[in-house]
């Protein structure tokens, strides 16, 4: 039995809160791979071994949790996600699914008839590469349905939405209103209308006069996030977008009603901020911590922002564009340089090819000009790399923070927008970890489903939404189900300088543990879509059980 207690005459030094027996225990631990049973305290583990040893463990008030032969992970750990607009999602309109541009409009019409006039309608998460044409919306879609209100609905990946005639009046959005830098008003090409779809920077035209959200409605937002992502077994989350909402996760840890531990992301352009109160990385408690930066070199293959070296095929008029915070030119330099002096932790989106190459050069020069540390730079998405920049994130110590669902969504239509050779090193999981790379994995909710479960089944078979990839598209990136179960933790917490206390399941770590329905180990890797989560444990405490 491995175990942190101090046992006299076979007594123990202390009674558990709670044990798991009967268990098939992945532990990830080198030292001790695998058991029966696990002992809880307080909210640490404090000893793994056999069902015999650990009841041994128990007293007259221990949480006895008999798993029943199922398996135990440590708690997956989402190392991208947008939390708060997660939160707002869940009870917002729905549009992920809309299979026509009709269905699309009909749910906005639904949702807009239970509203009060004038209340706004954002979220959605639309994908109009369901539709039978793929073409864009646009606001005559919708307006005969929303005359009194502001719609604003984004598409899955967040980098262009959809505005009705009201929004872009509201904005003061027009035919002479010009683009911004590192965005796209897109237009009626024989008119020069806004068609109403804005893409990355543009979209600030309507989020500056859209009424911000109360501090209730904050907190009924996030009630909502930490809830759901207990009932998918996730028991950290790394907050891309979370910012001023620290005081609201604040809040709900106050109040104990927080199932899950947040590393609280602020944008880039507000690092010297951070840096003049002191925050450095990962600077906070166990539970609520932040010192992570996040900037944009682009925008999303989706929006044909992504930034590449060479054309879009289905868009040959454009490569993509640099994201808003790559302007004036120099700028992303200059931010990186100054927040990695100031000990924060870089954390930047980089999507196309030239933008996953711009990126890792300015880590390269920052590197060489500043102090030598544990900086742990990432890049998110990591998505379309040229062979030759594979290497690069093992050499420069670069962590690729991935998400595998992309891969079987994106994976439909990807190779129509870049074609195949592109596309080989397209989510190049397989690449990335032989090259010696870092992996921590999580989905971009909203973007994707918070479903770890479902991300690892994308990351081990690449069989794309549609069915057409049966044996799955660009097979030669699958990982294994250890492997991409180890980015889901261990790489993880490694990229939030968490690895010591989460990541794996040992005496003295953070009890953080999820039991899973079926051996994912052990089954066929197609039926792994189907497996459950049937309890999360978070800080020693059950926070959902089915």
């Amino acid at each position: 039995m491995s175990t942190s207690l101090i046992t006299r005459a076979d007594k123990p030094a202390v009674v558990a809160d709670l044990i798991i027996i009967n268990a098939k225990v992945h532990t990830l631990d080198p030292n001790q791979p695998s058991a029966e049973a696990i002992a809880v305290l307080a909210n640490r583990v404090v000893a793994i071994g056999s069902t015999k040893e650990i009841r041994n463990l128990a007293g007259a008030n221990t949480r006895v949790i008999d798993a029943k032969g199922q398996l135990v992970l440590p708690g997956f750990n989402d190392a991208h996600v947008h939390f708060m607009s997660g939160g707002f999602q869940l009870s917002s309109v729905d549009l992920r699914d809309a299979t026509t541009p009709q269905e699309f409009a009909e749910r906005i019409r639904d949702f807009a008839a239970k509203l009060p006039e004038g209340r706004w309608i954002t979220g959605g998460d639309w994908d109009h590469e369901r539709w039978p044409d793929a073409k864009l919306p646009a606001k005559e879609l919708i307006d005969q349905y929303t005359p009194k209100t502001p719609v604003f609905v984004n598409r899955l990946d967040g980098h262009m939405a959809l505005a009705n005639s009201l929004a872009l009046k509201l904005a003061g959005v027009t035919r002479e209103t010009k683009d911004p830098d590192g965005g796209v008003i897109v237009r009626d090409p024989k008119t020069g209308e806004p068609t109403g779809v804005l893409k990355d920077a543009a979209q600030s035209f309507v989020w500056k006069v859209f009424p911000p959200p109360s501090f209730e409605e904050k907190l009924a937002a996030a009630r909502a996030a930490t809830n759901h992502a207990a009932s998918v077994g996730v028991t950290s989350v790394q907050d891309m977008s979370a910012g001023a909402d620290v005081g609201v996760y604040q809040s709900l840890l106050d109040r104990g009603e927080l199932k899950n531990r947040i590393y609280a992301v602020w944008p880039l352009p507000s690092w010297d901020r951070l840096a003049r109160t002191g925050v450095r990385a990962h600077f906070g408690s166990a539970m609520l911590r932040t010192g992570g930066l996040k900037g944009f070199a682009d925008g999303s293959l989706g929006s044909t922002t992504a930034l590449f070296f060479e054309p879009y095929n289905d868009a040959p008029n454009t490569s993509g564009i640099p994201g808003e915070e790559m302007f004036p030119a120099g700028a992303m330099l200059e931010r990186v340089r100054g927040a990695d002096r100031a000990g924060l932790q870089v954390i930047i989106h980089a999507i196309g090819d030239r933008a996953n190459d711009t990126i890792l050069s300015i880590y390269e020069q920052v590197e060489k000009e500043n102090l030598d540390r544990d900086r742990r730079f990432r890049i998110e998405h990591a998505q379309h790399l040229r062979a030759q920049d594979i290497t690069r994130f093992a050499r420069d110590k670069v962590i690729a923070s991935m998400q595998p669902y992309h891969a079987i969504d994106d994976g439909r239509w990807a190779e129509k927008r870049i074609g195949h050779e592109r596309a080989k090193t397209t989510y190049a999981f397989r690449s990335l970890l032989d090259a010696g790379a870092t992996l921590a994995f999580g989905t971009d909710w909203t973007v994707a489903p918070l479903d770890p479960v479902l991300s690892i089944y994308a990351a081990v078979t690449r069989r794309t939404l549609d069915g057409k990839n049966p044996n799955g598209w660009i097979p030669e990136q699958k990982i294994t189900v250890a492997e991409a179960v180890r980015a889901y933790t261990i790489g993880s917490a490694y990229a939030e300088f968490q690895e010591h206390e989460k990541g794996t399941i040992a005496p003295g770590k953070l009890a953080d543990l999820v039991i899973l329905s079926r051996d994912i180990f052990k089954i066929d890797p197609k039926e792994i879509e189907k497996v459950t989560v049937v309890m999360t444990i978070m800080d020693g405490r059950v926070v959902y059980e089915r």
